[in-house]
Formats: C-alpha cells, sequence, structure tokens
C-alpha cells in the first residue's frame, strides 16, 4: 500500500496542504514546531482514527475552526481508495471510505501504517494499558472482525461493573451475588476469545521480533514476549491453566466478593500485560535507553513484517524524529530495515538527522506550509 495524495484542511497547523507522493521514501524536514510531524500524524490517523500525541481530538483542529478534514489517496495493488475523516471540535468524528460511511473505528480494515515514533517508549516504561493497546491494534489489522468483538467486551465489563456498584451499595445481607452470572457468562464467552486472540498474536510476534531486534542493535540477543493475566495465577491453583474460557471463569468467580466489595471486575482481558524480556530480564526496569529504543523499534519492525507477509501487502512505514534519538549505527541499521518497504515517511529536525536512506523526495515544512 502506498499514499498517493494527501489534503489536510484545518488540521493542527496545516490550513490548506495538498501533496503528492509516491512509491518509495519520502522525507519531512523543517524545525520543531513547524508541522512536519503533524503532516504523518495525519497519515497515521487515517489507519488508527487516533493520534499517536493526544486523545483530545480538539487538540487536532486548527484555532478557531469547527472541524479539521483528512482526506487521501491510496494505491494498493490493483485497488484504488479514498479516505476522509472529518474530527469536530465539538461532537463526533466522521469517516469514509470511498464515499460510504464507516466508523472511526474501522479506518484499520482500510488503510495500514505502522508509525514509529518517541511516543513508542512507553510501550517499554508505561502502564500496562500502552502495551494492551498496541496488542490489540495489530490483531484489529490482523483480523478485523475483532474490531467488533473487542467493543462487545467493553459493552459487557461496563454493564458487569455498573451491577457491582449497585450490588455494593446494598447491605450485605441483601446481596444476591447470583445477579452477576449472566453477565459473568458474557464476560467469560468474549473474554475468552479474546484471551486466545491475544495469545496468537504474541506468538506470531516472537520470530519477526527476535529478526527486528537483531537488524537494529547487530547483537545476538534473546527477546521474549510473553502474556501475562491475573486469571492465570487463579486458575493455576485449579489445574485448569490451558483452557481460556475455563481459566477465566475460575478467575471471576474467585475474585466474586472482592469484585462487589470495590465495585469493579478484577480479572478479565483488560487487566492483562504483555511482558517484555531481553537476555531473560524484563525490559522494564533492565533494560538501558539504547535497549529500550531498540526493543520498541524492533516491535514495530516486528509488527509490519506480520502485515506484509499476510495477505494486506506492505504497510505504510512512518518515522517520526526517531533517527535523532539513535546513535550512528542503529540508525544505520534501521534505515537498511525500512528500505525495502513499499512506502516510508520519514520526519526529521535537519537534514543531517536523515541516515543514508538512497534516493527520496524531500518536503521542506515551515508554518504550516509545505514545499
Amino acid at each position: 500500500m502506498h499514499l498517493t495524495r494527501l489534503r489536510l484542511s484545518n488540521f493542527r497547523n496545516h490550513e490548506h496542504t495538498d501533496l503528492e507522493l509516491g512509491v518509495g521514501i519520502s522525507v519531512f524536514v523543517g524545525p520543531n514546531g513547524q508541522g512536519k510531524t503533524n503532516a504523518v500524524e495525519a497519515v497515521n490517523f487515517l489507519a488508527s482514527g487516533a493520534s499517536h500525541r493526544t486523545h483530545n481530538s480538539l487538540a487536532l483542529v486548527k484555532q478557531n475552526s469547527p472541524s479539521a478534514v483528512i482526506n487521501a489517496d491510496f494505491v494498493s495493488g490493483e485497488r484504488r481508495l479514498n479516505v476522509d475523516v472529518q474530527i469536530e471540535s465539538a461532537g463526533s468524528n466522521k469517516a469514509r471510505a470511498n464515499g460510504n460511511n464507516i466508523r472511526i473505528r474501522e479506518l484499520s480494515r482500510f488503510v495500514h501504517t505502522v508509525l514509529f515514533a518517541p511516543e513508542d517508549l512507553r510501550l517499554i516504561r508505561d502502564d500496562p494499558d500502552e502495551r494492551r493497546t498496541f496488542l490489540d491494534g495489530v490483531i484489529e489489522v490482523l483480523s478485523p472482525r475483532m474490531i467488533a468483538v473487542f467493543s462487545d467486551y467493553e459493552r459487557v465489563l461496563k454493564q458487569r461493573n455498573s451491577l457491582l456498584k449497585s450490588l455494593r451499595a446494598l447491605p450485605k445481607s441483601q446481596r444476591d451475588p447470583g445477579t452477576l452470572d449472566l453477565w459473568d457468562e458474557k464476560l467469560v464467552e468474549i473474554g475468552s476469545e479474546i484471551r486466545v486472540a491475544r495469545m496468537s498474536a504474541v506468538s506470531a510476534l516472537r520470530e519477526p521480533l527476535a529478526h527486528a531486534y537483531r537488524q537494529i542493535a547487530g547483537e545476538d540477543h534473546r527477546t521474549e514476549i510473553a502474556l501475562v493475566s491475573k486469571a492465570d495465577d487463579l486458575a493455576e491453583e485449579h489445574a485448569e491453566r490451558d483452557d481460556a474460557r475455563r481459566t477465566l471463569s475460575i478467575a471471576l468467580q474467585a475474585t466474586r466478593d472482592l469484585d462487589i466489595e470495590k465495585g469493579l471486575s478484577h480479572v478479565g482481558p483488560h487487566r492483562d500485560d504483555v511482558l517484555f524480556s531481553l537476555n531473560s530480564l524484563p525490559t522494564k526496569g533492565y533494560a538501558s535507553h539504547g535497549e529500550t529504543w531498540s526493543y520498541a523499534l524492533a516491535l514495530k519492525l516486528a509488527v509490519a513484517e506480520l502485515i506484509r507477509t499476510g495477505d494486506l501487502g506492505d504497510p505504510i512505514l512512518i518515522l517520526d524524529d526517531v533517527f535523532a534519538e539513535l546513535d550512528n549505527s542503529r540508525r544505520d541499521r534501521l534505515a537498511a530495515a525500512v528500505q525495502s518497504f513499499e512506502q516510508v515517511l520519514v520526519t526529521a529536525a535537519v537534514v543531517a538527522d536523515v541516515p543514508d536512506l538512497g534516493s527520496y523526495k524531500q518536503f521542506n515544512v515551515l508554518a504550516g506550509v509545505v514545499s
């Protein structure tokens, strides 16, 4: 897949931007704060329905404008695609693919990107929510039907938590834990499907992750990735660890009293974590700054390889201010690793930050104007 044209209207500091792009590498160069990251952020928004920098849609709309529009043309094999997103400063965002209305969350069905950015370090250093979001994003691209499954789980979890709060408000003598049975069954049904999908994704990532880390670090380190669940620990006591459905059912029963007392669900996919390891040690808390960078970049390269080796073809790679954060060796190795992809978009504050990428098209960005 590659992007052929990008049009921005009132997106951040881009009042009117219209770019023609093609296969190969494009480099956006400009001082910080001038709009180069905004341009590639817009491209990634078309694939994810979200910004990698903010959860606030208002921040994406140019000041004093009611909305922002991202419109782009893509080519994927013999297929041509136009995607249009309208981001509202107040209200719900809207999306269309070839003129047909779609849900924002369905954008990943149509456009495939892999973004490398300084924010990727959060995958290693921050809370489990970052790692769950990463893994679920991979699953949604590779198996789009899971988009609806994740939505169903969020709905059921919200209903169960609402009932838990209602039970907590009652005197203990009036509580009937049996009223949770229906929502427990639904949570187990949907949650076990998510559990299996996550385990499958983790397994699929292991080999490309190991290969990508060697590509970037240039050394033979042992990488590992594993899904970690509180439900496993609870179910292991009952020797039911291998059955996802039964594991979650046992865990829910074990934590039911605690759930009622606290008014929230303590086990389930929403509490899972992903453990990244390097040379048998967790990367969180043990990896050096350089190792953390290498691991985060390797994760993204591994995802790109999974996508390209499936039926979807090459994703668009976006490298946002990444090279400036790397030493010369890692710069050159990352540059070599991405050059085989159909389209690569790179941002840099100065040309000196860009390693040898072979031939590329350069765009200069200043005050939201691209030339």
